[in-house]
């Protein structure tokens, strides 16, 4: 899924406008991921894209929005992959083995875009946050999606309901950002089985011992 950017405000420009837009995005994402978002200016953002600065205000309007609409950017990116991971065959299909699906995705975009992971982890939590609306929106949409998926599995098998619903879903959603930068930063010989499995042990232990699936 790729994610149409127009500029702020403004109407639909130019191919060569877009391309200039996608740099700004790839450069913002490096910049930002490594070093947060606060630390990092205009100047540097369009330096590293290879643009001026007032092209960046151009399609942006000011960092703030750059940075909302990076965020929505690799949040749409991600959860097109999740979706496509819960759909793959999903007639008959076992609902572990498409949270396992999923979570695979989770590992393989976290691999693919590290960056925007760091972005996510070290601006998310912080109190206050300039995007604190923004991550509040993008992370309800990310926890629809692996409600959605947990609450197949519930239909399907047997499972402890004196685990909270929404705790053990953002239990799988913390995990998938925490565990595949982790292999990112620290520990890279770890496999991205090794990792999904790790994950997939918090589901397991939702579902009780018996016959399954149910249906």
């Amino acid at each position: 899924m790729t994610t149409e950017l127009t500029p702020a405000g403004k109407g639909l420009r130019p191919a060569r406008t877009n391309a200039t837009r996608q740099k700004l995005f790839d450069a913002s994402m490096e910049l930002i991921g490594e070093r947060g978002a606060a630390s990092v200016t205009v100047d540097e953002i369009a330096a590293a894209a290879g643009v001026s600065k007032g092209t960046v205000y151009y399609n942006f309007g000011s960092k703030s929005e750059l940075i909302a609409q990076l965020l929505r950017h690799g949040v749409d990116i991600l959860k097109a992959r999740l979706l496509e991971a819960a759909d793959a065959g999903a007639t008959g299909r076992d609902p572990l083995l498409a949270m396992e699906a999923m979570i695979g995705q989770a590992m393989d975009f976290m691999a693919e875009y590290p960056s925007f992971a760091r972005l996510w982890v070290s601006e998310n939590w912080r109190i206050p946050s300039e995007w604190q609306g923004t991550f509040s929106v993008l992370r309800g949409e990310l926890l629809e999606v692996i409600g959605q998926a947990v609450e197949k599995v519930a239909e399907a098998y047997p499972v402890d309901d004196s685990v909270s619903r929404g705790s053990l879903e953002t239990a799988i959603f913390g995990a998938c950002f925490v565990v595949g930068l982790d292999r990112q930063t620290y520990n890279p010989e770890r496999t991205r089985d090794q990792s999904v499995a790790a994950i997939m042990a918090i589901m397991r232990g939702y579902v009780l011992k018996g016959p399954a699936p149910r249906g």
